[in-house]
């Protein structure tokens, strides 16, 4: 079994995080470990501490991001850009994690599955919330 880096992982994180949100925004019940099953075959530590810690955390890390999201709210975000940036606050606060491998690992997310104006917001969101942890 080929072992993923944490950026991998994360990339499977927010697969994840993404599927509960879906769920949760159309009321169907689901289980977080057949979820986390689904997306990764092998029983990953990091994975599940980092799923469960937003999980656990969702209230207070949406209502940081709202605090930094000028004129938006993060459940106006599409479900990919909410899940990089629920990651990347959740990791900056959470975990031990340098902050700026935080930053930069949401933000390298974002390159890839969101556009450049979403992006930035996220970059900005997560520069405000290093600012003033």
């Amino acid at each position: 079994m080929e072992q993923l880096n944490r950026s991998e992982l994360r990339k499977k994180i927010m697969t994840i995080l993404y599927q509960i949100n879906v769920y949760q925004n159309n009321k169907i019940e689901y289980n977080i470990d057949s979820i986390i099953k689904e997306v990764l075959e092998i029983d990953n530590e990091f994975v599940k501490e980092m799923v469960y810690g937003v999980i656990t955390y969702k209230k207070d890390i949406d209502q940081l991001a709202n605090t930094y999201l000028e004129g938006w709210t993060i459940d106006r975000l599409g479900n990919t850009d909410s899940a990089i940036l629920r990651l990347g606050i959740y990791e900056l606060l959470y975990t031990d994690t340098p902050d700026v491998v935080c930053i930069n690992e949401a933000v390298e997310l974002a390159k890839v599955y969101s556009d450049d104006s979403v992006r930035k917001m996220i970059n900005s969101v997560l520069d405000k919330v290093y600012h003033n942890k």
